[in-house]
């Protein structure tokens, strides 16, 4: 049976006026149609919007940890789909949201530095300005793997050394393994130590 059928019915609900108190339900059927959208008929960019709509509805019910999980999806697409700008604003948004939580401060890291590798796809400059002002924020983020990481990444392509990139990558993966998402925007930045995709094209 194709996801169709199924996909239709959701979205002829999606589109009924939602009383209010009932827009965790709502929310729930936009996350059923964008998994659909993503791991089904594979159109991301529709993807993106049900789980935009669905962050909506939480932040509607106050179900900010439920809203922040939706924004993430989006984020992580948004970037796969070199739309930089909008993954940083998510990252950073989400980081803030939970970098005084004692419970989810520890993940507060990740987000900045998720939002620090989209900037620096795009600038340098931009990268380490970004840097400066989450360690101002988030304090705890100075000692954190990722913030060193990022230093020693930017360090290593100031001086276009794509060797000292690579094994600074190398050392981090030892202890913390890349996922797929980190590992295409550490190599979106390396291609540009290397020159227009020049080089071996992986971070080994």
């Amino acid at each position: 049976m194709t996801p169709r059928p199924a996909l239709w019915m959701l979205e002829m609900l999606t589109k009924r006026r939602i009383p209010k108190g009932r827009f965790t339900i709502a929310a729930k059927h936009h996350i059923t149609i964008a998994e659909i959208y993503e791991t089904e008929l594979v159109d991301i960019e529709k993807a993106i919007a049900h789980y935009e709509q669905s962050a909506d509805y939480y932040k509607g019910e106050e179900s900010n940890s439920s809203a922040n999980k939706c924004l993430l999806k989006v984020a992580a697409y948004a970037a796969q789909l070199e739309q930089y700008q909008k993954a940083i604003e998510i990252y950073e948004q989400v980081g803030a949201n939970t970098m005084d939580n004692p419970l989810l401060k520890y993940s507060a890291k990740d987000y900045f530095f998720k939002a620090a590798l989209c900037h620096f796809i795009v600038d340098e400059l931009n990268a380490k300005l970004a840097l400066e002002k989450y360690e101002e924020m988030f304090p705890a983020f100075t000692d954190s793997r990722e913030c060193k990481l990022l230093k020693k990444l930017l360090e290593a392509h100031e001086e276009q050394n794509s060797e000292a990139y690579t094994e600074a990558v190398k050392e981090f993966d030892s202890i913390s393994r890349l996922d797929q998402w980190l590992t295409t925007m550490l190599l979106r930045i390396k291609k540009s130590i290397q020159g227009d995709g020049e080089g071996d094209g992986d971070l080994k």
